[in-house]
């Protein structure tokens, strides 16, 4: 066992990640599981896997893991839709769940789809095992972790975007806002935010009326359009 193995497992014995693999093919699953589901040497635990998007979205919803490690490319709609679906979890400020990119594809195109669609990193599978333990307890951490050619793609796309570096009009929202902001804009009725969020649906109205009094928007289709240009759906 290498040194960074030894000191995973030291502080496996304190703490451990939940984990679902996503993953179309059952063969590589069933490797990452031997090579990562040792809970008491690398401190992560898997709690169940999926082979396409309906599986993901089943396992994920009855498991509730801190990390999901998720492929790109699935039947039903690829690893975006497992994101897309996944919203509500992520934006949950009490139990977030959070998703790991791992994948055989290194195009650019598929990076900065993922992590548009919320993922927290994206690793390749030439992955040792070790790096991805410490990937997946540094992305549990809230951690962006990329391969680090991958990350140079992740750079570049928002570095070449039009939005400016400095929201103001969004940073005049309180982090609760923002995230009734994401939900409604996704198209989430108002009791279906306060069920995701675990606050009340007169709650949701309030936040609701002071993002659009913040922002100068007259309703809830406005509101989206300015959520959508700003990439934050």
């Amino acid at each position: 066992m290498t040194e960074a193995t030894n000191e995973q497992a030291d502080a496996g014995e304190q703490r451990q990640v939940r984990v679902v693999l996503v993953d179309d093919h059952r063969m590589f699953r069933a490797g990452v599981q031997a090579e990562i589901g040792r809970t008491a040497e690398t401190g992560v635990e898997v709690v169940g896997e999926a082979g396409d998007v309906d599986q993901a979205m089943t396992v994920i919803e009855a498991t509730r893991p801190e990390v999901v490690l998720l492929d790109v490319h699935l039947p039903g709609g690829g690893g975006v839709e497992v994101l897309r679906r996944s919203a509500p979890m992520m934006a949950d400020t009490d139990r977030p769940v959070r998703f790991l990119a791992l994948s055989v594809s290194d195009a650019a195109e598929d990076v900065i789809g993922v992590i548009r669609g919320g993922a927290r990193g994206y690793v390749t599978k030439t992955i040792t095992g070790t790096d991805l333990v410490g990937a997946i307890f540094r992305v549990s951490d809230g951690d962006a972790v990329f391969s680090p050619r991958l990350a140079g793609f992740v750079l570049d796309a928002f570095a070449s975007t039009d939005a400016p570096p400095v929201d103001e009009d969004l940073d005049r929202l309180t982090q609760r806002e923002r995230e009734v902001l994401r939900l409604i804009a996704r198209g989430y009725a108002y009791k279906e935010v306060a069920k995701q969020l675990f606050i009340s649906v007169k709650t949701v109205e309030s936040h609701v009326s002071a993002v659009l009094r913040k922002l100068q928007l007259s309703n809830r289709h406005e509101l989206t359009r300015w959520a959508t240009a700003r990439r934050l759906v």
